[in-house]
């Protein structure tokens, strides 16, 4: 997490991170129900784009296609990622590290010193690349996914550089 990005975007090998818009709503709804047994309702994207003042909505841009998306919630000085997937097509290409990097640099030029996020106990990938940022397994919630009665792995990473 070296270097400074910008706000608006960042260009990563012909990918670009930029804010989400309403334009992107489709590709961020297919994405969601690609990547997850339980995804979000479509309105939900719809309320963090329009109407959550702590919303932080991004997406990842190639060649005009949206193939990353995360939201997260700015709390004072904490960021909550909320959800975060790589359109399968896409995955295994940095994209969902390079959000994640991204969406942490930007929260802490708004003050952020801490983040946290809940994975499925399962999803080893996407815990190794939570842990290869610091972020530190310090709880679970028991049976937290509806679909199966997984548990969800509470991360948290207490320190950003620069926080």
């Amino acid at each position: 997490m070296n270097g400074r990005l910008s706000n608006n975007s960042e260009d990563l090998s012909g990918m670009v991170i930029r804010k989400m818009t309403l334009e992107d709503f489709d590709q961020v709804v297919a994405i969601d129900q690609l990547s997850f047994s339980l995804p979000w309702p479509a309105r939900s994207f719809r309320f963090e784009l329009t109407d959550n003042p702590a919303s932080r909505c991004w997406v990842t841009e190639l060649d005009g296609r949206v193939v990353g998306m995360l939201v997260a919630w700015l709390i004072v000085d904490e960021i909550h990622i909320a959800t975060i997937a790589t359109h399968p097509d896409f995955r295994g290409r940095g994209i969902g590290r390079n959000l994640l990097s991204h969406a942490l640099r930007s929260a802490m030029d708004e003050g952020v010193v801490k983040s946290f996020l809940e994975v499925r106990e399962s999803n080893e990938v996407a815990r190794k690349m939570y842990r290869s940022f610091g972020f530190m397994e310090d709880g679970r919630r028991k049976e937290y996914y509806k679909d199966n009665g997984e548990d969800a792995i509470l991360m948290s990473l207490n320190h950003l550089p620069g926080g």
